[in-house]
């Protein structure tokens, strides 16, 4: 169970981060130097929770 709400957090952190992005919104909104990195680096933490949960799923079974 817990890794599938592992692998569904990735996904959200990885929509934030384009949504940042796009939009250069996050609670406030960001200047474009601040926007792009912080976008980036949700996408790649989002990444990273995938592709971990991926690798538990796939041990457990």
């Amino acid at each position: 169970m817990f890794n599938w709400l592992s692998l569904i957090t990735g996904i959200f952190y990885i929509v934030l981060g384009v949504f940042v992005i796009l939009y250069k919104f996050f609670i406030i909104v960001l200047e474009p130097n601040v926007a792009y990195p912080l976008g980036a680096l949700l996408v790649l933490y989002g990444i990273f929770r995938i592709t971990r949960a991926i690798i538990r799923i796939k041990n457990r079974e």
